[in-house]
């Protein structure tokens, strides 16, 4: 199922050219045949579009059972959107830290969800409130860095955390920088996304 976080209707514009209405077929198999590969599960072979070779960021996202089972993804596009999904499915299911490997017993189980990102747009400000008079709930993603300290939140996130302020505590809490000041090494930039779930 299609789920856009700019308008309920289109998809993200890239370079002023929507995502195909097919789009959604074509990544979460993508997606899928990538893990199965990676398991030694027979799958279909993914078809093949066209615009997979431009280069794209994107998050892949999996579930079991309406539980978070592995996230991982790029914020800025620096290789094919093909190869971007392939990779990001397989980190998702075997190398986020935050849980164990997927099993090919638990293969069947997950659902999948692929998000391609608009460029980030860096927002000038240099504390909470100046950054909260910028944020849209509901529609933007946002990263967070200082150093070698980053987080992000993609659009999804609002879902589990409506109150701008609350997404900003988590968010910086993510990034390590829940208990900074504000510094000069401080950026922000936020995002749109539009995924597709097999949810």
């Amino acid at each position: 199922m299609p789920s856009n976080r700019t308008d309920a209707q289109q998809a993200e514009p890239r370079a002023g050219v929507p995502w195909p209405d097919d789009a959604g077929a074509v990544l979460l198999p993508l997606a899928r045949f990538a893990i199965a590969e990676r398991l030694g599960i027979r799958a279909e072979e993914p078809l093949h579009a066209g615009w997979l070779d431009e280069h794209g960021a994107s998050f892949v996202t999996l579930h079991t059972r309406g539980r978070l089972r592995g996230c991982i993804g790029t914020i800025s596009a620096y290789r094919s959107i093909a190869d971007d999904v392939r990779s990001n499915a397989r980190h998702a299911a075997f190398l986020d830290p935050r849980f164990s490997a997927v099993t090919a017993g638990e293969y069947a189980a997950l659902d999948l969800e692929v998000s391609l990102l608009s460029p980030p747009e860096p927002l000038a400000c240099r504390s909470d409130d100046e950054l909260l008079s910028q944020l849209r709930p509901g529609i933007d993603g946002v990263l967070l860095e200082a150093g070698d300290r980053r987080g992000t939140f993609l659009p999804q996130v609002w879902d589990q955390l409506p109150d701008p302020r609350d997404f900003l505590t988590h968010l910086k809490a993510k990034a390590r920088l829940d208990r900074q000041p504000w510094g000069p090494d401080w950026t922000v930039s936020r995002y749109t996304v539009t995924s597709w779930s097999e949810r």
